[in-house]
């Protein structure tokens, strides 16, 4: 019995690699890209012993879903770009109950009479409406989507950060902003990201962006990002800052253990929010 199982495993393994042996390349390359959709990242070494062709041919491959906007190529493999690309206007219709449940999670870090440097996107829009009244916040923020959420709420000192507003930040963006983010000494920020991965790090779509939010990070003490699932465990062109930076980092209950273990040891502490 144990040699029959055996010989049928060797030939169902057999007739596995034959399929795969017999792959064209657009063949190939959806299964790559449906690996890069299922995992976040995958390694040319191991996608290249897995389709039986060489490196070489695997590289190529991903330097074609590059070109093509799906992932970007990183050392030894690739990363899927993160989808937070699309216009802000889109951004602040989608997963509206899954942005407040994560908003009412982040703001479990907040305490009384603490400066807030608050980044802009549909997340941190949420979590200024999620804000506690009546406890002496100093809410600091380029958003102002997010400056309107508190405006005649008590218990609010609010500032707005100024300079050209960016369509697809829809925040202030530039020298002006810039230079006001680095005259403030934050006690937390709530920061924005578009990407965020263990070892890529936290990473921006737009250059601007991605260097007034360095900015808004050594500005604070602690460094707070509440992030849907499709962000994580992707890319984006601009690197904002290392993931060790992030002291909290809030994210949803549908992230797989694997992932969820991966930023536990990366990140100062990982917040679930509740479903």
């Amino acid at each position: 019995m144990i040699v029959l199982l055996f010989k049928r495993e060797a030939r169902m393994q057999r007739t596995r690699q034959d399929a795969v042996d017999g792959l064209l390349p657009e063949e190939r390359e959806r299964l790559i890209l449906e690996r890069l959709r299922a995992q976040g990242r995958v390694l040319a070494s191991e996608l290249a012993v897995e389709l039986s062709t060489s490196e070489h041919t695997v590289r190529r491959h991903l330097r074609d879903l590059a070109s093509a906007g799906h992932c970007k190529r990183v050392y030894g493999g690739a990363l899927l770009t993160s989808p937070a690309d699309h216009p802000a206007s889109t951004r602040m219709r989608e997963a509206v109950d899954r942005k407040q449940r994560l908003a009412i999670a982040a703001v479990s870090i907040v305490q009384r009479k603490q400066v807030i440097l608050l980044d802009a996107g549909s997340t941190n829009v949420a979590i200024a409406q999620a804000l506690p009244d009546n406890v002496g916040l100093t809410v600091i923020t380029n958003s102002p989507e997010a400056c309107l959420r508190l405006l005649d709420r008590p218990g609010f000192d609010v500032i707005l950060v100024g300079g050209r507003v960016g369509k697809q930040v829809a925040g202030a963006v530039g020298a002006t902003a810039l230079l006001q983010v680095q005259q403030i000494k934050a006690d937390l920020c709530f920061l924005g990201a578009c990407a965020l991965d263990p070892i890529e790090g936290v990473a921006a779509f737009e250059a601007e962006d991605a260097e007034l939010k360095r900015a808004m990070v050594k500005a604070s003490g602690l460094v707070a990002i509440a992030m849907t699932s499709e962000k994580l465990m992707t890319a984006a062109p601009f690197v904002v800052a290392p993931a060790s930076d992030v002291d909290y980092l809030v994210i949803e209950a549908d992230l797989h253990a694997d992932g969820r273990r991966t930023l536990e040891k990366v990140c100062g502490s990982v917040i679930v929010a509740t479903p």
